[in-house]
């Protein structure tokens, strides 16, 4: 199954390690390092204009900044751990 982060993006939700609130990464200077460190070697994606993001995703390949709050993605990937159990 699928994520929608936003815009035209979509990844496959067995590859989200963690989906965070903008506001609570400014609290860990590891977290705001790590940020810092993905964004120079090139592993950052915005799906919103730098700046307007309200979550961002970390996934195994990317880290994707989104407009998306985090508690909509976390219900959001719910519902596919949901639908999906209603399929078997």
């Amino acid at each position: 199954m699928f994520l929608h982060l936003g815009a035209d993006v979509i990844v496959p939700k067995k590859d989200v390690i963690a989906i965070i609130d903008m506001k609570s990464h400014h609290k860990s200077k590891v977290t705001e390092e790590f940020l810092q460190v993905a964004d120079e070697e090139g592993f950052v994606r915005h799906v919103s204009e730098p700046g307007k993001a309200k979550s961002f995703v970390l996934t195994t390949k990317y880290v994707y900044y989104s407009p998306i709050s985090s508690s909509t993605l976390k219900k959001r990937a719910d519902s596919i751990d949901e639908s999906s159990d209603d399929q078997e």
